[in-house]
């Protein structure tokens, strides 16, 4: 279920009907098991994407197309396992319909084999304790230096700011359940940016600052 704003819902209810084959009921388009609820624009502003998992892509795509509509190209996205067409709808919401398919990535050699980020920090001692206390890390080893915090099989580096490391860092971390680590940390006041949210490219997650504004996204794939 996913509510949309609209400029205009008779025009909304016609396209997702005439041109994409919805059933509109009410303020509602359904398809199967899925529905789109229709609000003004003034009550939901911005642009939406919306992804939609079907049986046959290459026939939905014909089909909207045969109906007037405007699809893009079939993309093979193979690092998520998807065949994907996009169409925008009147609004500008832009609405992704994939069909998952079993390809193998190829065995390529293992070269990199583990990732440190390094996060500068103004307070090297609290930059430790936040990550310890708030964030869930074990701190591996620590002096006036570096401070080397575990979680699990990741592990981090906290540096010191000096004007060679003067930037603030960020980092992705792939995650078993994105949900639970963001009730988690939000329940241990984490400067959490946002609930977890699903991209239509297969990742759902959500971002977390320190003490520093380094920014920590953790990410669960998802089919």
């Amino acid at each position: 279920m996913r509510v949309l704003g609209v400029a205009n819902r008779a025009r909304s209810a016609s396209f997702y009907r005439d041109v994409l084959g919805f059933e509109i009921r009410g303020d509602e388009a359904v398809y199967g098991p899925a529905r789109l609820a229709f609000v003004t624009r003034e009550e939901s502003a911005g642009a939406s994407i919306v992804f939609f998992e079907v049986a046959d892509v290459d026939a939905a795509r014909a089909a909207v197309a045969a109906r007037g509509g405007s699809p893009s190209e079939i993309e093979r996205v193979n690092w998520i396992k998807m065949r994907m067409f996009e169409v925008r709808d009147p609004d500008g919401h832009t609405l992704w319909f994939g069909q998952s398919f079993d390809q193998p990535c190829k065995p390529r050699p293992t070269m990199v084999k583990q990732a440190l980020p390094e996060f500068p920090c103004d307070d090297l001692a609290a930059a430790v304790a936040h990550y310890r206390d708030v964030l869930g890390f074990h701190i591996n080893y620590a002096d006036e230096y570096v401070g080397v915090m575990d979680r699990d099989r990741v592990t981090v580096l906290l540096i010191p700011r000096t004007p060679r490391h003067s930037a603030i860092g960020s980092a992705y971390f792939y995650v078993e359940d994105a949900d639970a680590l963001y009730a988690e940390l939000k329940g241990r006041e984490a400067r959490v940016q946002g609930e977890p949210f699903s991209h239509p490219w297969g990742l759902r997650d959500f971002a977390v600052l320190d003490l520093d504004g380094n920014q920590l996204r953790f990410g669960q794939a998802f089919e």
